[in-house]
């Protein structure tokens, strides 16, 4: 019995002895304590190696091309809803009024034909292209011709902002400054985003909205440069610098493009109006010579083939002078 009594109380004071040391936790938990105390030097020294290899110039160039390629697929993939495009060509009017101010038009020009007893066939016609045609086209020339001033005064506003960052002005400030002095519809777009960044919106969140409405290439990249600073760090000054160097080298090329198509836009535009003129002018020398064309059906679908050919060709025309960069 004596050896029996022995040998369980040294189990049970070697048991206790190890309770005592290892502790009553898990032992896995401790495990895991343990390496994390072993492995945190590396760890620390591995992200210390992964943000200085983040900050490298062939770093941020990868991040920029991947956040254009995420751009443009979101790009494509979304589709302008009306009231954007309302909102893009700086019109306060909603889409309810959009929609009853092209059904008035579209109904004065079913009638028009109607009471100079031409046929259906062209009020209908005349209905269409003043009532869904006339009225998204004079959306669509606002909002581009919006986004160009945008686009043409956008690098002095970089500009201010580099001259600011420079001098000591806080990027808040930069924008209070673009707002009260750029003209429009810089400013206002501006002040829209000082407007936002007061009521608690981030930076980014902010430039997503302004892009919303203001849908440019050279907001597009200044938004990627913003983000990009705000990711790895940096000199903002001098990214901003570099950026408006490039919007003005982009504009100079515009302006080249330009100037080369100009004798292609000249032909386009003669080759063009030269129907319609001829037609014009026949009519005012000779009008029973053209009547025939207005009164007879087969001069109708002569005249409503005639006006899909036209159109047919001006389309062609004005893709073939159009150069997107």
């Amino acid at each position: 019995m004596l050896p029996i009594l022995a040998a369980v109380l040294a189990f049970i004071t070697i048991g206790g002895l190890g309770w005592a040391f290892v502790g009553g936790g898990d032992s896995s938990e401790a495990a895991v304590k343990r390496a994390q105390t072993f492995g945190g030097p590396k760890q620390n020294a591995a992200a210390a190696r992964k943000a200085a290899a983040a900050n490298t110039p062939e770093a941020r160039r990868k991040q920029i091309m991947q956040q254009l390629q995420e751009s443009e697929r979101a790009q494509r993939k979304a589709r302008v809803s009306l009231a954007a495009k309302l909102k893009q060509a700086g019109l306060a009017t909603s889409v309810k009024t959009f929609w009853i101010i092209s059904a008035v038009l579209a109904v004065i020009a079913f009638l028009s034909p109607l009471v100079f007893g031409l046929n259906i066939l062209i009020g209908l016609g005349a209905a269409v292209v003043f009532g869904l045609g006339l009225p998204r086209w004079v959306v669509g020339f606002m909002g581009n011709r919006r986004r160009k001033k945008f686009g043409s005064h956008f690098a002095d506003a970089v500009d201010v902002i580099v001259r600011g960052i420079k001098s000591g002005l806080p990027v808040h400030d930069c924008f209070k400054i673009i707002a009260r002095e750029s003209p429009q519809p810089l400013g206002a777009e501006f002040q829209t985003l000082v407007e936002g960044l007061g009521v608690g919106l981030t930076l980014q969140q902010a430039l997503e909205k302004m892009y919303e409405r203001m849908p440019t290439p050279e907001l597009k990249f200044f938004a990627i440069v913003i983000g990009i600073q705000q990711k790895t760090g940096g000199n903002l000054a001098e990214a901003l610098g570099n950026l408006s160097t490039v919007l003005r080298a982009r504009k100079m090329m515009g302006e080249k493009i330009k100037a080369l198509s100009s004798e292609a836009t000249a032909s386009a535009g003669i080759i063009g109006s030269l129907p319609p003129a001829v037609m014009i002018l026949v009519s005012i020398t000779t009008p029973a010579y053209m009547g025939k064309l207005f009164t007879e059906p087969r001069g109708q679908f002569m005249l409503l083939i005639a006006v899909m050919m036209m159109a047919l060709g001006v389309f062609v025309m004005k893709r073939m002078i159009s150069f997107k960069f």
